[in-house]
């Protein structure tokens, strides 16, 4: 097994994978047997919302510093509140890796996903905004819809709703989940970073380097800014002219050295 981060990142994917091994009534993800590093999920959406009774497919890409980076979030089932085949914007995926926590797992994220959609979207990446009955109509129709990747249909992959104890636990870690990782806006520390990328890759024209101190208009200096520059001025015209001095004096020393040397050749 491979050494490093990647070898750290094995161990805990195999250990992940072995705790999801048996689908709940609300989530279920497993890694593709020729990627471990890829994992595909299925989740159920959240009772009382624009998507009770829909089962949504999506993929999971792990880095391979992982769990020491975030993975990235894609949903593949039509739901009207994110873009398909798209990295889905998230505080616990790679679009926020300053936000991601090591001790954050597969299950945490699955569970924050959905607590996630029933809130508005609007302005993060990858969200969509379709009316109610879109959604609910998208909702109905996604118990029929069919993985290619697994040969799995939807409503075949999750255990029956029943009302359990671990279910209804469930769903409320994943609303407490959804509201304290304040998911629908990106944090203000990934303003400028994260959410920007995309921005520039498809506008090449925007500059993607922060703006010089040239660009800048150079605000007017205080008086005690203005007065510390004037003595540093004067302190390095003082340096300058103390150092012409020595040099002066060394030269002629050098000179009146060589005039003695000379007159007492001449003399001998």
């Amino acid at each position: 097994m491979a050494s490093g981060p990647r070898g750290f990142g094995v161990k805990r994917l195999l250990r992940e994978a072995q705790e999801l091994k048996n689908p709940t009534e609300l989530y279920f993800a497993q890694p593709l047997e020729e990627n471990l590093f890829e994992w595909h999920f299925t989740i159920r959406g959240p009772p009382d919302s624009d998507f009770d009774g829909g089962i949504y497919h999506g993929r999971i890409i792990f880095p391979a510093e992982y769990p020491m980076k975030p993975p990235t979030v894609i949903l593949l089932t039509p739901n009207g509140r994110f873009e398909l085949h798209k990295r889905i914007c998230l505080s616990i995926s790679g679009f926020h890796p300053e936000s991601w926590q090591p001790s954050w797992s597969i299950r945490t994220a699955l569970l924050a996903l959905v607590g996630f959609m029933p809130t508005d979207g609007t302005g993060a990446v990858g969200s969509l905004s379709y009316p109610a009955e879109e959604r609910q109509k998208l909702a109905q129709e996604s118990a029929n819809w069919r993985c290619e990747t697994c040969n799995c249909v939807m409503k075949d992959v999750l255990l029956p709703l029943n009302a359990s104890e671990s279910e209804d636990k469930d769903v409320k870690e994943a609303r407490q989940l959804a509201s304290q990782l304040n998911l629908t806006e990106p944090s203000k520390k990934a303003n400028n970073s994260e959410t920007a990328a995309p921005r520039v890759a498809d506008t090449p024209s925007v500059q993607t380097e922060p703006p010089t101190q040239n660009q800048n208009p150079t605000p007017e200096p205080s008086p005690t800014v203005a007065a510390t520059s004037v003595s540093q001025v004067h302190v390095e015209h003082g340096s300058v002219s103390l150092g012409s001095i020595v040099r002066i004096i060394v030269i002629i020393s050098l000179v009146i050295l060589l005039i003695a040397i000379f007159l007492r050749r001449a003399f001998s």
